[in-house]
């Protein structure tokens, strides 16, 4: 039973290095992408196509009332 409880401290450990290791590394800007800005302007952009804002109250746009002929 002792050994389960050396072996979650030695665990415990070893997880606190890692989290403690990979902060580190974050703050020292280890993972800060250097590259894609700077090819960004060589990527194609994707049209969109932008969609025309709805009108309150349809009825009331004359070129969508229907006219009885």
């Amino acid at each position: 039973m002792n050994i389960i409880y050396v072996l979650l401290a030695i665990s415990v450990l070893v997880a606190l290095g890692f989290f403690i290791t990979f902060i580190l590394s974050v703050k020292s800007g280890q993972y800060d992408d250097v590259y894609t800005p700077s090819v960004r302007m060589l990527f194609e952009d994707e049209l969109v196509e932008s969609t025309p804002e709805p009108s309150e109250d349809i009825s009331k746009n004359p070129i969508n009332k229907k006219t009885k002929d």
